[in-house]
């Protein structure tokens, strides 16, 4: 069984790389430390897979986040703290998993790549 952690970034704040990787970062960290440690421990068994996504908007970011959360997949929303680039407050990624990588293609499989 193979496990991973996707995360979602918003495309349209057009987000500098190195932003957009922090960011991903933090929802990476939020996402491990909200799941419970079993799963931790067979996502890291298992390469401790990290995928960065592109949506569209926070809307597409939302609906993302709510399918995720209807079949019971941990999710981690970040919200800026407004000091470099964007407005405080902007939400920017969502961190899905890490869960089973059956479990969250059902959900993000069509998505791209950033």
């Amino acid at each position: 069984m193979i496990y991973k952690l996707v995360i979602l970034v918003r495309e349209d704040l057009k987000l500098p790389k190195g932003k957009m990787s922090a960011q991903a970062g933090h929802a990476a960290v939020d996402a491990v430390l909200k799941s419970d440690k079993k799963t931790v421990e067979e996502w890291k068994k298992t390469g401790a897979g990290k995928i960065v996504l592109k949506v569209k908007d926070e809307k597409e970011l939302f609906k993302y986040k709510q399918m995720a959360e209807d079949n019971r997949l941990k999710t981690a929303l970040i919200t800026d703290a407004g000091h470099t680039v964007i407005e405080p407050g902007t939400i920017t990624c969502l961190g899905i998993g890490p869960d089973l990588s059956e479990k969250i293609d059902r959900i993000t499989g069509k998505l791209k790549m950033m």
